[in-house]
């Protein structure tokens, strides 16, 4: 036998031997999701239950068919933009951010990788998209921006409280979208014949002085907008609406699952759901620069009858009726 020959059966049975394993290596390739929040995981567990049931839906398994890498930065907004910098050098195929100071250091960091935004209060205006028909860049996914919720959310204080003359209305104006949402508040308020006086919280160390003044200042009621602060500390915020006996209506449901009064919001989990959507659409091959933004479709109202018996108010049978969601 030749040395060829010899030489021959070695070569196929390296092949034999090896091929399997690269084969096997090629299968364990499986999409890698970057998530990106500015607060704690914890703070976002009921948004991500949803963002992985909408997975679930459309048949992927966390750990078999996709893997999903977390980064959060605990509140510390300034650790963004490394994080962002630390999914990129992974890499990961696709990146999901959690809000705005998010969306921002991912943008800053990729102009290639995808990125999904779960919910932004106005990503034309924070200038991370070119509109929400047509995107462009690498930047889509959701948008909270709804038009009259805050005029709703006035209706229903004063549903619930009948003789309501002044409201206090909290929230953080360096907050994209803020300029609108308080637009909307104050046309609600003429049309209801309410006095509405806007208390802005750009630290939570001022949230304890702006309900003292709000108090001081006579208000009979609480809205609370759209804000990283107030969301931050929704514990202490749900605590002085108690203290001060103010019922106070909220932007986002979590604020009434620690004892908030009621809430009437967008549905955030039914965006982190959809956020699913745009993720696989974007596996299979779509680009964001194509995939328009999305506005809500759902929005609900939460009551906590707890809250509302440790201030003294009862809520209105015809109010109650409405709600999604009641708290007992």
């Amino acid at each position: 036998m030749t040395a060829s020959r010899k030489f021959l059966p070695v070569v196929v049975c390296a092949l034999i031997i090896f091929c399997p394993a690269a084969e096997a290596q090629q299968a364990a390739k499986i999409p890698r999701i970057g998530f990106l929040a500015a607060l704690s995981l914890s703070a976002y567990s009921a948004r991500l239950d949803s963002f992985r049931r909408g997975l679930r839906e459309l048949g992927y398994v966390e750990g078999k068919t996709i893997a999903v890498e977390f980064r959060s930065a605990d509140g510390q907004s300034e650790r963004l933009p490394a994080l962002a910098s630390e999914l990129v050098r992974l890499p990961v195929d696709v990146i999901v951010t959690a809000g705005p100071t998010s969306s921002r250091a991912a943008k800053e960091a990729t102009v290639t990788i995808p990125i999904v935004m779960a919910m932004d209060t106005d990503p034309v205006g924070s200038g991370f998209i070119a509109s929400l028909s047509r995107p462009g860049g690498n930047i889509t996914g959701l948008s909270t921006l709804a038009r009259q919720i805050s005029g709703k959310q006035l209706e229903l204080l004063k549903e619930t409280v009948p003789r309501l003359s002044q409201v206090a209305a909290l929230g953080t104006s360096s907050v994209p979208g803020n300029a609108q949402e308080l637009k909307e508040i104050e046309l609600a308020a003429k049309s209801l014949r309410l006095k509405v006086r806007y208390f802005d919280i750009p630290d939570s160390k001022d949230i304890d002085a702006v309900f003292a003044a709000a108090s001081k200042a006579r208000a009979e009621a609480i809205l609370i907008g759209t804000s990283r602060v107030l969301f931050s500390n929704r514990k202490q915020v749900a605590g002085l609406a108690a203290k001060y006996r103010l019922p106070a209506i909220y932007i986002e449901q979590e604020f009434v699952d620690v004892g908030g009064l009621m809430s009437y919001a967008t549905s955030i989990g039914d965006l982190y759901r959809r956020t699913a959507i745009y993720v696989d659409k974007i596996l299979k091959g779509a680009k964001p620069a194509d995939l328009p933004v999305e506005q809500p479709t759902r929005f609900e109202l939460v009551i906590n009858l707890k809250a509302a018996k440790q201030i003294g108010l009862t809520i209105p049978p015809n109010v109650l009726a409405r709600a999604d969601k009641v708290i007992r």
